[in-house]
């Protein structure tokens, strides 16, 4: 059976189009200034479009199923659209998943940390690469699908915790308790809202984000950093790191998704790991 994969086919003109295993989908991107590569004519066979112009809402010329399936590296997800233009999935993150898996093989029965995790792909990649895994999400629905997502990776058993609460209060709790983990792997959102309705501002909120979890690093630790806010670019991240966590390694660059014509930049990524004494 062909196996239902994700394909960047283009972009420019402030969209994106993606073949998302049968669909066809047309996305706002806003770094996409440029003139798109394909004609009209294909970008017209989009089974789906999401527009913010007045109303947030889908349109759909063809008939869309609530839900799919498709595989993004070696992981397989559930696909489906929601209010905010999201799919549940995020491919870019592909810009580093090796990076992470390599850090988690080189440690021995590591624990690792997955905040803001939304529907677990960071959560799956890690206890497939033999980590034990606590993930945390405000939101009850989207952990209830990160969840059918380990099931449907055959991980419903592996060592993962799943936590649904807001990420300060956490973080605050496993400090007082004395918990550390060997790697934490962050994407906030640029707002947000906790489970009792916190406001989140990745811009006023970060820098003490990070402070806490610092605190919860072991004695050979990585954290992991991603964010799709427009503005906070790889200096950015680098910044944040050196000046808020201890002496270590940072490396990092940008999230991409390519096409056959050119390649689509979506956030940055920081991956800092502590120097060994």
């Amino acid at each position: 059976m062909m196996k239902k994969k994700y394909l960047l086919l283009d972009s420019g003109d402030g969209k994106k189009l993606e073949q998302i295993g049968d669909y066809l989908i047309a996305r706002p991107s806003s770094q996409a200034i440029w003139p798109p590569f394909l004609d009209s004519s294909i970008w017209a066979k989009a089974d789906a479009i999401f527009s913010r112009e007045e109303a947030k809402s889908w349109i759909f010329k063809s008939k869309v199923p609530n839900r799919w399936v498709i595989e993004i590296g070696d992981l397989q997800f559930i696909v489906s659209p929601t209010d905010f233009g999201h799919l549940g999935v995020f491919p870019e993150h592909l810009s580093f998943f090796s990076q992470i898996e390599s850090l988690i093989k080189s440690r021995k029965n590591p624990s690792i940390l997955n905040l803001f995790a939304y529907t677990g792909g960071a959560t799956l990649l890690s206890a497939k690469a033999g980590a034990k895994v606590c993930h945390v999400d405000a939101s009850k629905p989207t952990v209830f699908w990160a969840k059918e997502n380990a099931k449907l990776n055959n991980l419903e058993n592996a060592p993962i915790r799943w936590i649904i609460d807001d990420v300060f209060k956490f973080l605050k709790r496993e400090i007082k308790r004395g918990v550390k983990y060997d790697g934490i792997i962050l994407d906030p959102p640029s707002f947000g809202r906790g489970s009792s309705g916190q406001v989140f501002k990745i811009e006023r909120d970060l820098p003490s984000l990070i402070s806490l979890c610092k605190e919860v690093l072991s004695s050979n630790p990585f954290l992991v950093f991603t964010c799709h806010t427009q503005g906070l670019t790889q200096t950015v991240l680098y910044n944040l790191l050196t000046q808020l966590l201890p002496k270590g390694q940072i490396k990092g660059g940008e999230m991409l998704l390519s096409s056959a014509k050119h390649s689509l930049p979506l956030g940055s990524y920081a991956i800092w790991e502590k120097d060994h004494a």
